[in-house]
């Protein structure tokens, strides 16, 4: 690929013109790098198998590693996913926001993201958001790195990490060292298994579940890698 399109943008003043030219790239089956309310991001159309192989080869990712997405709406997320009451309640609670959750996808997720789930969450920061919105289709949500570099707070993190291997970056200074973003899985059994803490306590989830603290201690709780 070519030296990547490095585009300035104001996460407090949006420039929708910068906004929709990433969403028509990532549309076009390009990669975009983005910010988001954790850390920069590798977005491309989730839908498109092609993309998305290409953010596992820029990442060096294994097969095995699913990648997340980001949406606009809980409509969009139902368009692509089957949502549980559990998984509906605390999407209510904590989107737009940095909780991800698993859950079985529907068609128009290709096996190469995920064989048999979907990780998403709605973002809370406006420029991911506004992509999401603009793309008018899921976006890849992974860290904008190699697989087991540094999570990136800026786009030099991001350059030095994986070079000019996007084709647009959009620009929005530092980012605060946020942790990524909590995930709570849907699918494994017993259900439901919080299987990275992050950026929201895992207490707070389980709370909103409704589920008894000392009881779930007896479960293993699953913590994988960023």
């Amino acid at each position: 690929m070519s030296s990547a399109k490095i585009l300035k943008i104001d996460a407090r003043h949006l420039d929708i013109g910068i906004i929709k030219k990433a969403a028509q790239a990532i549309k076009d089956g390009q990669l975009v790098v983005y910010p988001t309310e954790t850390c920069y991001a590798l977005g491309a159309d989730a839908s498109n198998p092609d993309s998305v192989s290409k953010v596992f080869s820029v990442k060096e990712r294994l097969p095995d590693s699913p990648i997340p997405i980001i949406v606009d709406t809980m409509t969009t997320a139902e368009k692509f996913a089957f949502l549980n009451k559990q998984a509906r309640k605390v999407a209510a609670k904590f989107w737009p926001g940095p909780l991800t959750i698993a859950v079985r996808k529907k068609e128009g997720i290709p096996d190469v993201l995920n064989p048999d789930r979907v990780a998403m969450r709605i973002p809370s920061h406006p420029v991911a958001f506004s992509l999401a919105k603009q793309a008018s289709v899921p976006v890849t949500a992974t860290s904008a790195n190699r697989s087991g570099d540094p999570s990136p707070y800026s786009l030099e993190a991001v350059m030095n990490s994986i070079g000019s291997t996007a084709d647009c970056m959009l620009d929005a200074g530092t980012l605060p060292l946020t942790p990524p973003s909590t995930i709570v899985d849907f699918v494994m059994k017993p259900s439901p298994q919080i299987t990275r803490e992050g950026a929201i306590p895992a207490d707070m989830v389980l709370k909103t579940l409704g589920v008894n603290q000392s009881r779930w201690s007896k479960h293993k709780m699953y913590l994988s890698p960023k």
